[in-house]
């Protein structure tokens, strides 16, 4: 027998509620909104394969020019985080003990060269300076003297050349005188009393030319005496107008001025305080000639040249970045400069990459350098890409060589 036939549920449109229809139009950007992406069968819709396209496209571009640009610049810059902005600062201590009794300059003021620091007491200084300045002038006063005795003995000299010359008329005189009575004595034409008296005369001429001859000699050396004299005069001058300089020095120096301009630092020093010769009493800083100390590893310097271009990030200054050039490359890698340096021919042996300092000139803005301080974290590039001939260069003169 043929089974029983059931009733089909019959399904009937949904009524839709009275009122005004809602246009198509509005309901199109909803429904395609909502619209799957794939048809019948899992199928992408035309939609979808235009939006996959769009995207592929997309990425094939964006990764090409990278590839571009990593090939012409990105595997040339060398960069590290290893840097630090450092400056030469100078240490300001006296050159003499004593008192201070002034302090001109205040914490982190900024200062030019030769300004005055600091004021040590100078009295015993001026007193030592007042000393050593007399007796320059007595130095010089024995010279004066000594000059006057010089004239005065040439003076003399020929004062005894001229006794010298009477003596020798009188001598030769009284000697023509004998030997003319001499023979009237004889004939008996004269007696010889007169010829005694003669003979006496004589003699004393003899004498008295012998003591003109010794006046004339002591008076010829005695210059030589006198000049020997004005020649250790001079010499005591000389040392006398050199302590005096040194004082004069001693005196300047308790004036402590700055060698080169810059900021105070690590101000020290106060009124009262007594100090001696290199007692440290602040630091200079020059902030203006901040330069940049890098330290890249041994495997990122082999392309890297004076000379080439740098960008600088420095942390305190988030906001910017600063250009900088390639000065030097340190004479030897960190560890050669350091206390202890590694013994790398004992015991084991593990290879460490080496950093080699670099340092690079910072150009920074009159703004940018109001913050810039030595001591600051950095990061930095270098562009190495003017060196990517120099394999070829090393190659080309190994085989020169």
């Amino acid at each position: 027998m043929d089974a029983p036939v059931r009733d089909q549920p019959v399904e009937t449109a949904p009524s839709r509620p009275a009122g005004p229809s809602r246009p198509a139009a509005a309901s199109r950007p909803e429904a395609l909104a909502n619209a799957p992406a794939s048809g019948p069968g899992g199928r992408l819709t035309p939609r979808a394969r235009l939006l996959l396209v769009c995207v592929g496209l997309a990425a094939l571009i964006v990764g090409g020019v990278w590839g571009v640009h990593w090939w012409l610049v990105g595997r040339f810059i060398e960069s590290t985080d290893d840097a630090y902005l450092q400056a030469d600062s100078v240490t300001v201590a006296p050159k003499v003990s004593g008192y201070i009794v002034e302090v001109y300059v205040a914490d982190n003021e900024s200062v030019a060269a030769g300004t005055p620091l600091v004021r040590l007491d100078n009295r015993q200084y001026r007193a030592a300076l007042d000393q050593l300045t007399a007796t320059t002038a007595a130095r010089k006063a024995d010279i004066a003297r000594g000059e006057a005795d010089l004239l005065l003995q040439r003076a003399n000299i020929e004062q005894a050349r001229a006794q010298l010359q009477g003596a020798q008329a009188n001598d030769t005189y009284a000697l023509a005188q004998i030997r003319r009575y001499e023979p009237l004595v004889a004939a008996g034409a004269e007696t010889g009393e007169r010829l005694a008296e003669l003979r006496n005369a004589r003699n004393q001429a003899a004498a008295t030319l012998a003591a003109s001859k010794a006046a004339l000699e002591s008076a010829e050396r005695q210059i030589g005496a006198t000049q020997a004299q004005i020649l250790q005069a001079r010499a005591q001058l000389e040392a006398a107008v050199a302590s005096a300089e040194s004082a004069r020095l001693d005196a300047e120096d308790t004036v402590v001025k700055s060698s080169i301009a810059g900021r105070v630092g690590d101000r020290t020093v106060r009124v009262g305080q007594y100090v001696q010769p290199g007692t440290r009493l602040m630091t200079i800083v020059p902030v203006q000639d901040l330069y940049l100390e890098a330290n890249f590893k041994e495997t990122q310097i082999g392309l890297m040249r004076a000379g080439q271009p740098a960008i600088i990030h420095v942390d305190a200054l988030s906001g910017a970045d600063l250009h900088g050039t390639v000065s030097s490359f340190a004479p030897g890698t960190g560890s050669e400069f350091a206390l202890l340096p590694p013994q790398n021919a004992t015991g084991n042996f593990t290879k460490i990459v080496q950093r080699v300092p670099v340092r690079i000139h910072v150009d920074a803005g009159e703004e940018a350098r109001k913050v810039l301080v030595p001591g600051l974290s950095a990061t930095v590039k270098v562009d190495t890409r003017s060196g990517r001939d120099a394999p070829k260069r090393i190659e080309s003169e190994r085989g020169h060589g």
